[in-house]
């Protein structure tokens, strides 16, 4: 997939079949789009692109008005973003700065400037609850008719919808009849900040997951014999927080059982080296002995959250510190015996 910063490159396609949106989380609701998009785009002879936005338009008018609560907890980076939508066959891929400008736009500018004179659309698909322009006056009806006008083709898929994943995850609903809900970024953020990561995988069609390249931290972990491999999180509020059961992709040929932290980390200085920023900490519960105490550094790996123990504590000491990480490696192993327990009934099951 190629990725482009703006449109005013030379080597973008000339036409393109496109997508607009947020893309927040790429859960199945977007993959069942980006399917038709694809699909579309082979029809037509043409490269599939996917138009986003960096920062979130949500998270550009919360700063603009001081608002800081209105902006969306952020499910992914923007390099998980780019990922999930390569995994989806994407051809293309542009981000547009969200500014003062961009927002200012009236639905036939960003029609005329953005889609037709910048990206070159031939064909435009957007959702059923798509708005563009300043104030979000545009709606699928004037897509249609600036397509009518400019000379492209516009389509509406209506929303995705799959049985409520909350059925299968709260056993007093067990014996309820499912009902539909449709797959929205929104519902996976309720998800995620409620600690309900099979809804969240449900609704994702994956495990939850943050990828990056591991970046040096304080190394406390190493003073309490419990070696982390940190990612950055850039955005301050990120969907899920707490103390996570979780699995390490990319250090090994197998994925790697780990107790994962993600958040601020109340009990160290806020003055640490990493500033207060919000990190993933991750302590594998199997090192790989041939990577050594400095092998993970610089690489690439995918750390998945598959099971929420709790949330983030604050500890008054060192040792009290240092209890807790034991209780939540000792919490961690045992869901990963009873999963290995559920599996391995599975397997026999299915081979009778």
């Amino acid at each position: 997939m190629r990725i482009f910063r703006g449109f005013h490159h030379a080597d973008m396609a000339d036409a393109v079949a496109l997508t607009i949106g947020s893309f927040d989380g790429v859960h199945r609701g977007h993959q069942a789009m980006l399917a038709l998009l694809r699909s579309e785009a082979r029809q037509r002879g043409l490269p599939s692109c996917v138009l986003t936005f960096e920062p979130h338009p949500r998270d550009f008018f919360a700063e603009l008005t001081g608002r800081l609560d209105l902006a969306p907890q952020r499910i992914s980076t923007l390099r998980d973003k780019f990922v999930e939508l390569q995994a989806c066959g994407i051809d293309q891929c542009v981000v547009l700065p969200f500014n003062l400008a961009l927002s200012q736009m009236s639905p036939q500018e960003f029609v005329s400037q953005v889609l037709v004179k910048g990206l070159g659309s031939n064909y435009v698909l957007v959702g059923d609850d798509f708005r563009f322009g300043a104030k979000r006056q545009g709606n699928h009806e004037a897509l249609v008719q600036f397509g009518e006008a400019m000379g492209f083709d516009v389509a509406r898929m209506n929303s995705y919808e799959v049985s409520d994943p909350r059925m299968s995850t709260n056993p007093r609903l067990g014996g309820a009849v499912p009902s539909p809900v449709r797959v929205s970024s929104s519902l996976v953020r309720q998800a995620l900040a409620s600690g309900q990561m099979d809804e969240a995988a449900s609704l994702l069609g994956r495990p939850y997951s943050v990828s990056g390249h591991v970046v040096h931290g304080r190394k406390l972990g190493r003073e309490l014999q419990c070696p982390t491999l940190n990612l950055r999180f850039k955005h301050a509020r990120p969907a899920a927080q707490g103390i996570f059961v979780s699995r390490v992709v990319g250090l090994s040929d197998q994925p790697l059982p780990a107790v994962s932290n993600f958040g601020v980390r109340p009990s160290l200085d806020p003055n640490d080296v990493n500033a207060g920023q919000v990190l993933l900490e991750t302590h594998c519960l199997q090192w790989p002995p041939e990577l050594g105490m400095q092998g993970g550094y610089g690489k690439l790996i995918r750390v998945e959250l598959l099971h929420k123990l709790h949330d983030e504590l604050t500890y008054d000491s060192l040792d009290a510190l240092n209890r807790g990480i034991a209780k939540d490696c000792a919490d961690a192993r045992s869901w990963f015996a009873s999963r290995h327990g559920e599996t391995r009934r599975q397997t026999t099951r299915d081979r009778i």
